[in-house]
């Protein structure tokens, strides 16, 4: 009996010793590339570096700097403007998309395979693509326009059209993504309460707003989720279209961050606006889940 016991117990650990070597490569790359860069972010925080002089310890002062930064108020506030446009048409084109594909349609398989197509298509030439719809003279936009007697619109050199540009281009390259989310989100539905919605009376409108949307809380909470994170992420649009401009109107903080540490060589100054803005991330995706949840509950 005890040596049964003991036979067991080898197994035992002969096998969690397998799970352990199965899991290293894993848990090696989580180190070297997550936890050790992350690590040594947040040093950077309290710390001047330039790459090519050793750190300089500095305390709070890239944190106090960073409050008093113009400049990163500016593109938060440039973030939040894009993301108040980009979310909202995001939802609702995504979502009625869905709906159209989500019905007996003829080639509907198709048309899922060319909306999901720009998500799969590198971001630097859709945007490059974008660059030149959106271009003054040469622009396929501002040729349109001419053609039927209408003026040129400075798409992207107008400071109070720039930014919207950038959003309507961000929503057509990543609908595609949010189209199969709300996709499956429909197709879990049960046909049943339609069907039963239809025999009591009610219109394709009211099974819209009192089943679909309900049912479709966790799908929504997660698309506006993921809008969020690559809000906030904002980057290849405004470096490549814009460089940040007109009159920093297109600042993006992860652009900022990247002139920061890549123009500028403050390495340190870096870190602490990449903190800053997770931390804006995280507590702008807390309150959208409060209140989604809230309003569904």
């Amino acid at each position: 009996m005890n040596r049964s016991r003991r036979n067991q117990r080898k197994v035992r650990r002969k096998l969690e010793s397998i799970g352990y070597l199965m899991s290293l490569p894993y848990i090696l790359h989580f180190l070297a590339f997550g936890a050790y860069p992350l690590a040594f972010a947040f040093i950077l925080v309290f710390h001047k570096w330039n790459i090519y002089l050793p750190m300089k310890w500095v305390g709070w002062g890239n944190i106090r700097f960073l409050i008093h930064d113009p400049l990163v108020w500016k593109a938060l506030w440039n973030t939040f403007y894009f993301v108040l446009i980009h979310i909202p048409a995001q939802l609702v084109v995504a979502l009625a998309l869905a709906e159209l594909l989500n019905r007996p349609v003829r080639g509907r398989t198709l048309f899922r395979a060319i909306y999901f197509m720009p998500v799969v298509i590198s971001g630097v030439v859709i945007t490059i693509l974008w660059q030149q719809l959106y271009a003054q003279d040469t622009g396929l936009l501002n040729r349109a326009l001419t053609a039927v007697g209408l003026p040129r619109i400075p798409w992207l050199t107008d400071y109070r059209l720039a930014m919207p540009s950038i959003a309507v281009m961000a929503t057509w390259k990543n609908v595609g993504f949010y189209v199969v989310l709300f996709l499956v989100g429909l197709q879990s539905i049960p046909r049943s309460l339609y069907e039963a919605a239809a025999l009591d009376g009610a219109s394709e409108w009211k099974q819209f707003w009192h089943i679909t949307l309900p049912m479709l809380n966790p799908t929504i909470l997660l698309v506006l989720i993921l809008s969020t994170i690559g809000g906030f992420s904002l980057f290849i649009e405004p470096y490549i279209m814009t460089g940040g401009g007109p009159a920093n109107s297109t600042l993006s903080g992860v652009l900022y961050l990247y002139k920061q540490a890549f123009f500028f060589n403050r390495m340190g100054y870096a870190a602490t606006i990449g903190f800053f803005w997770a931390m804006m991330i995280f507590v702008v995706v807390l309150l959208q889940r409060k209140v989604v949840e809230r309003d569904v509950g």
